[in-house]
């Protein structure tokens, strides 16, 4: 750390000599980009934020608002639940998702964007249809494919037609799963 400017010292030769003193200890040597031209980045006025999530490995996902993440991340999803292991895995990445969607819904942010949340017995059922079916030697299904949760059962066979309703219900709806 340096010391405090001297009363008396102007500023400005104050700081030169600082730099002076940093430069002949050699602290400017061993700089990242040393001896390289500085880069033209032209009339982008973002090259700063671009260079820094390249540098970084980020996304510029992480920069949209929540609603066009939560979109992207619900987009994602089908694919996210075919490469699942389980049907716990399908479950849990749908109740994490369906959480995110609650909470935005709580308190929306953004742009305000028509967002819904996901059928846990619809996810379940497309990781199923991606899946070979379980059978035992003899051609018969095996126990653990014909067991299904009786949640699911009663939400899939008793499905009343979508209507619109508040988001007080909605929420309610996504809380209870």
């Amino acid at each position: 750390m340096t010391e405090r400017k001297p009363a008396g010292v102007p500023f400005e030769t104050w700081v030169e000599r600082q730099i002076r003193l940093a430069q002949e200890a050699g602290a400017f040597d061993d700089l990242p980009g040393y001896g390289k031209p500085i880069p033209d980045h032209g009339d982008d006025p973002d090259w700063w934020l671009r260079s820094y999530l390249d540098r970084e490995g980020l996304s510029a996902e992480a920069l949209l608002p929540e609603s066009l993440q939560l979109r992207r991340e619900i987009e994602r999803l089908p694919a996210a639940v075919d490469a699942a292991h389980d049907e716990a895995e399908v479950r849990e990445l749908v109740r994490a998702l369906n959480v995110r969607i609650a909470e935005w819904i709580r308190l929306p942010s953004g742009p305000m964007l028509p967002i819904h949340t996901v059928d846990v017995g619809e996810m379940v059922e497309r990781w199923r249809a991606g899946r070979p079916a379980a059978s035992g030697g003899d051609g018969t299904p095996s126990p653990s494919s014909l067991s299904t949760p009786p949640r699911a059962l009663r939400r899939a066979s008793h499905r009343a037609p979508r209507r619109r309703d508040g988001i007080l219900a909605r929420l309610r709806r996504v809380l209870s799963r």
